[in-house]
């Protein structure tokens, strides 16, 4: 039997789950609904795949009761927007049917932003009129979400082509949104130099350290329809600019139950460092009903792609890294306690740590990739000239009769 016992389940369990009989089970697979296997030493015994018992019961539970599958349909439900950008499938991300693995390890920023705005590597991309950067001084004054939303605000109304929302041009628009974002946090670039190296050469971070930052930039490019790309849509279905809708992106990403999360990780982190014992004190925070910041994932039973490929390549460059050790030995400890692997939080903790890199660096790394999806959603969204406007289901007091 291939996976883990989790994945599969006997007939019994599976007609249970779906409340059907047997014979309507096997007419299921017979249909190809439901994936069976022979089990390993027992040749007339199968099992059955439990993520398509789940999304078939779910279907099936919608058919019954519409009213409820529509309100479950924002938290982890069925989609609700077609996308032509991201795709999960469990164990995977793709960009247009790409390995996000894989073009973090092979392609430039520039490419994968090129593939999720047109889906092609070569679009022509201006770097005309790249923002200055701030002073030292304003740059570390604030926190970046913010000095990044005020910078935004501020260009809309020096960029002439901002309200230009033919696909082309929001292309052009977001990257020199990209490169604005960017100079918050260092120097622009020099001529002919990729936007990661020039935020590792702000942060010394070396060449290595620079394959590092494009590798998690690209990971956190895009992430299908979650909370901020749904707003950055939102935003983009009202006829809004390129800027407001990145500065909409950035306000629900910095939300700790998104992109935020990643500061829980760092403080716990640094909590744990100062602890007398690694494991016991992640089970003391279990023992007091808190969470293990930075592990698990709903849509990654088997632990979260990104965090694994940045793990991965983190091992292979920083082998030596006390840092790295330490948060290695924190997903281990996590995952023998909570069942947990880590997730994109935990991962980009780590890149901060054995990086070296300023406080709050996970949450920029995530929000400057994370703009490249979000104007991917926008010039999708602008394609369709349609306004999302979901209705409400009134639950409050009843009018008067009348």
């Amino acid at each position: 039997m291939t996976g883990t016992r989790r994945d599969w389940l006997d007939a019994a369990e599976a007609a249970r789950l779906l409340d059907v009989s047997r014979a309507t089970l096997y007419a299921y697979v017979s249909r190809g609904f439901v994936r069976s296997q022979a089990n390993a030493g027992e040749p007339r015994a199968r099992s059955y795949a439990r993520e398509d018992v789940e999304r078939l019961r779910r279907r099936t539970e919608q058919r019954k009761h519409p009213d409820r599958a529509a309100a479950q349909v924002l938290q982890w439900g069925m989609p609700i927007l077609e996308s032509s950008i991201a795709m999960m499938d469990g164990s995977g991300v793709y960009y247009r049917g790409w390995d996000a693995v894989l073009l973090s390890r092979t392609r430039s920023v520039r490419e994968v932003a090129s593939l999720i705005w047109s889906g092609a590597f070569d679009l022509a991309l201006s770097d005309l009129a790249r923002p200055s950067a701030p002073s030292r001084e304003r740059r570390t004054a604030v926190p970046f979400i913010a000095r990044a939303q005020a910078a935004l605000a501020l260009h809309t109304v020096r960029d002439p082509l901002a309200l230009d929302l033919r696909p082309r041009a929001v292309a052009n628009t977001g990257w020199r949104i990209l490169h604005l974002l960017a100079a918050r946090v260092a120097p622009p670039a020099r001529r002919g130099e990729a936007l990661d190296a020039s935020l590792a050469r702000t942060w010394k971070a070396g060449s290595r350290g620079a394959d590092i930052i494009r590798a998690t930039l690209i990971l956190c490019a895009d992430h299908e329809l979650n909370v901020s790309s749904f707003t950055a849509r939102c935003v983009a279905s009202a006829g809004s600019h390129p800027y407001a809708v990145v500065i909409a992106g950035l306000a629900a990403l910095e939300g700790t139950r998104h992109g935020g999360a990643s500061a829980r990780v760092e403080w716990m982190v640094s909590a744990l460092r100062r602890g007398r014992g690694l494991r016991s004190d992640l089970a003391e925070r279990l023992r007091r009903g808190d969470r293990l910041e930075g592990f698990g994932h709903p849509l990654y039973r088997h632990g979260d792609p990104r965090a694994t490929a940045l793990l991965a390549m983190l091992r292979d460059s920083y082998g030596e890294s006390n840092e790295l050790a330490f948060m290695l030995e924190i997903a281990e400890a996590a995952a023998s306690l909570s069942g947990d692997a880590p997730n994109i939080d935990f991962a980009l903790a780590s890149v901060a740590r054995v990086l070296r890199l300023p406080a709050g660096s996970p949450l920029t790394l995530f929000a400057l990739g994370r703009t490249i999806g979000w104007i991917g959603h926008a010039i999708e969204q602008y394609e369709t000239n349609q306004l999302i406007r979901p209705r409400a289901k009134y639950v409050g007091v009843p009018p008067p009769a009348r």
